[in-house]
């Protein structure tokens, strides 16, 4: 079975993004960090133990990779908002088969002392509009959640809206189990995640 890894923030500008959720959340987020196989930076925020919150977009300064980047970050326009969630796989392989189409083909990565491997589509979109979740699998035992500053923050839930949200949810239950999900139908696709904070809970 899956477990929720990390939420993804997309934005246009990782400053920009930054200031948004350090605003939203009154904390301080990680230092830099670059993915040179995807053209792409980040900033984080621990979540806990094992989860995490991450802003991510095209590094203008970094090349690209021979296809579209991944959460479809080459498309993506407007203020810094939820576009994707990640969930955990002990085989990437094996959960893949019960992926729908178009999950995407595994990537080996390694960034400083993390290694993983990741389902990246050949088109940058994941299913669902992207609520379906993109599945990493980490190598060794170096995973960035528990190496972040704990500020008592905790995700409590997450909401997938879709006009498909039957579907979605038949395609997610044989994958994860999380009493924090909720599937919901809806007109347009749409992430929303609550928090719980020590100065009291916080949506996006």
């Amino acid at each position: 079975m899956l477990t929720l890894d990390h939420i993804a923030i997309a934005c246009e500008d990782l400053g920009a993004g930054t200031a948004h959720i350090e605003a939203a959340f009154g904390v301080e987020l990680s230092a830099i960090g670059q993915h040179p196989h995807m053209g792409t930076h980040n900033r984080l925020m621990s979540l806990g133990p094992d989860e995490y919150l991450e802003v991510i977009t095209i590094n203008p300064a970094a090349p690209g990779p021979d296809q579209p980047r991944w959460f479809d970050l080459d498309n993506f326009t407007g203020p810094p908002r939820i576009t994707n969630w990640i969930a955990r796989a002990p085989d990437l392989e094996a959960a893949l088969t019960l992926a729908p189409d178009g999950t995407g083909r595994i990537w080996d990565l390694e960034r400083t002392n993390f290694r993983w491997r990741m389902a990246i589509p050949e088109d940058g979109k994941l299913p669902f509009d992207g609520c379906f979740p993109a599945l990493i699998e980490w190598q060794g035992t170096a995973h960035p959640a528990p190496l972040l500053p704990d500020h008592g923050i905790r995700l409590t839930g997450l909401s997938l809206t879709h006009p498909a949200a039957e579907a979605l949810g038949t395609a997610l239950a044989p994958l994860i189990s999380d009493a924090r999900l909720h599937i919901e139908p809806g007109p347009a696709p749409r992430i929303t995640a609550t928090f719980s904070t020590p100065a009291g809970p916080v949506t996006l």
